[in-house]
């Protein structure tokens, strides 16, 4: 091993020496380098090799080469780049190659090496990774993408592209994304080629061996593309995607009307195709209107086009009612309703239209329980909160089992001081399971501090700490013992603490909350602390250190500590604490013993 590490070092003095020769960097920080670099190899030449040893020294070797790149323009020394920074990028790729070849399926050490050859502009190399990278990770569509787009964009290849497209399609036959950038490939491969042509032709050039056939320049290879697409992948979401991509070229028109065109005959059915039917009233329309426009021209024009889509989707609702449909239709008023305008009309306009469609799918029972969470919100919003109290309610009948639609309406109830917010509370625990329903009572229990006695608040607590499943009851105790404390002082807390420490489970927090508690009275006792510490660790002494330090701090700090007692503390943690929590525990008692902590 000793050898090769020599061997490996020996191979760095060239370009060591021209550092040194062209003023780059001193005799000393020569040294300095071949020390890190014989450190560095000896560790990536183990027998039990780690992947973190090569990630550092390639970092290392990353960092050098920044330090020279910026000493050269710092004394404007551009030559020597083969023999210094050349021999540097040619390590570091042997290092990623071994890297990667012991590592295989690591991604993310395969991403770094192609982000370093792009940096670099190492191309050629570039080219390498990426197929040793694809015959070991054919299955991953986006990596074939990154291929065929840095192929495309980077070295101009449209041929290397397609060929890397190609090949994955026979891996992902189905892929969608994979059908949309080989899409928009071709798109863009047509567009260079029309752009390329016009250059020729206002420039007089005969174009001689260039070809530019006329199929190419309209798209037709997208065209087959979209067309072997729309045979193996179904849904509507797919053919939007492509129409979207087509749209962004100005030459296909006619691309674009054959897809909108079979997505209106195969999915005529499908909410998305609907959707884009209506919203597509609105781009019509403002392709047509001209500059010299007034503001009120404006504002009409946008309520005229605002009502087409509308009329488009009346008909779509009534074609598919569907639940999906009328959350695209109340999708689209909201947020037309939630972009600005300084027109008061168009803006209460839109905001009865939103009301009415709410209305109508709710009359149909086709409202969604998010929907009926923003129609409330917007009734709120809009002063009108007797409907919204109506609303809230209706959709409390509708789900019933509904915890976050019961605690809408309740916080609606609370919002609009109703006095049927008992009532409504006990319904809702009625309906909602009691796994899940611990924000109904924390809720229920911080109105009743406002609304209620303290007395009616407590038995409040009390039983919820009954109806709330073991793990849920735990947090209303954290919430019982502050309550108790701000209310009814020390001596109750105290009682309170005692009586719920009979029951299990507990939190951490619950005992936190006590010695906290027990911290601030005038007359601090380190024979509670010391109870309070010793039930604490009893149930969470083998899941963290930070409990067993805070007891050891406070018999050294407190002036009723015994810090004899910290020895014996220290072993029980050694003895209860596993794994890297021993690791953990051990360094931060000895920086607490050295005064650091």
């Amino acid at each position: 091993m000793a050898e090769r590490v020599e061997q490996r070092l020996e191979d760095r003095i060239p370009e060591l020496e021209q550092l040194e020769r062209v003023g780059l960097f001193t005799r000393k920080e020569i040294r300095a380098v071949l020390r890190k670099a014989s450190a560095l190899e000896y560790k990536i030449q183990r027998r039990a090799l780690r992947k973190e040893d090569f990630i550092n020294y390639i970092q290392y070797e990353v960092n050098l080469l920044e330090l020279i790149k910026k000493r050269r323009a710092r004394i404007g020394y551009s030559f020597k780049k083969d023999e210094i920074e050349n021999s540097i990028l040619h390590r570091v790729h042997c290092l990623f190659k071994r890297a990667t070849g012991k590592w295989k399926e690591d991604i993310q050490l395969w991403l770094s090496h192609v982000a370093f050859c792009k940096q670099w502009n190492a191309k050629h190399e570039l080219s390498k990774v990426f197929s040793s990278l694809l015959a070991i990770h054919p299955n991953k569509p986006a990596l074939w993408i990154m291929a065929a787009k840095w192929e495309m964009e980077t070295r101009l290849s449209s041929e290397s592209a397609r060929h890397l497209f190609l090949r994955a399609l026979r891996f992902h036959p189905e892929c969608p994304k994979l059908y949309q950038e080989y899409f928009r490939m071709e798109l863009m491969n047509a567009e260079k080629q029309r752009k390329e042509k016009k250059v020729f032709e206002q420039a007089k050039m005969n174009l001689g061996e260039f070809s530019y056939p006329e199929e190419i320049l309209n798209g037709e290879m997208a065209r087959i593309i979209y067309r072997d697409a729309a045979q193996k992948i179904k849904g509507a979401e797919f053919h939007l995607a492509v129409l979207s991509i087509a749209k962004l070229f100005d030459f296909t028109q006619e691309l674009q009307k054959e897809i909108l065109e079979s997505l209106q005959t195969r999915y005529a059915d499908d909410p998305l195709t609907w959707d884009y039917m209506a919203r597509r009233e609105l781009e019509m329309e403002s392709k047509q209107s001209t500059e010299q426009t007034t503001k009120q021209m404006k504002i009409t024009e946008t309520a005229q086009r605002e009502e087409r889509c509308c009329a488009v989707f009346e008909e779509a609702v009534g074609t598919v009612p569907t639940e999906d449909m009328w959350k695209c239709y109340i999708t689209f008023c909201l947020e037309r309703y939630n972009r600005k305008t300084n027109s008061q009309g168009l803006k209460q306009k839109r905001l009865e239209r939103t009301l009415s469609v709410f209305n109508k799918a709710h009359e149909s029972s086709l409202l969604s329980e998010a929907l009926y969470k923003q129609w409330v919100q917007l009734l709120l919003e809009s002063s009108q909160s007797e409907k919204a109290t109506e609303v809230a309610a209706a959709a409390s009948k509708r789900f019933s089992q509904s915890m976050e639609t019961w605690q809408m309406r309740l916080q609606v109830m609370i919002q609009l001081k109703s006095d049927d917010v008992t009532q409504c509370f006990e319904e809702a625990i009625k309906h909602v399971k009691s796994q899940g329903a611990l924000p109904l009572w924390t809720l229920w229990v911080e109105w009743s501090e406002g609304a209620n006695s303290k007395e009616d608040t407590e038995a409040l607590y009390q039983r919820s700490l009954q109806a709330t499943t073991p793990a849920e009851s735990a947090t209303m105790k954290e919430l019982y013992l502050d309550w108790t404390y701000r209310n009814g002082g020390y001596k109750k807390v105290k009682k309170v603490f005692t009586r719920l420490c009979e029951n299990r489970p507990f939190s951490l927090d619950f005992f936190k909350k006590m010695i906290q508690i027990e911290k601030e009275q005038e007359s601090c006792k380190m024979l509670h602390l010391r109870e309070y510490y010793e039930r604490a660790l009893r149930e969470f002494g083998s899941t963290g250190s930070e409990l067993w330090l805070d007891y050891i701090k406070e018999e050294l700090n407190h002036p009723q500590g015994k810090p004899e007692n910290c020895g014996s503390i220290h072993w029980r943690a050694m003895k209860m604490l596993q794994g890297d929590l021993v690791e953990d525990f051990v360094s931060k008692y000895t920086l607490l013993q050295a005064g650091h902590l």
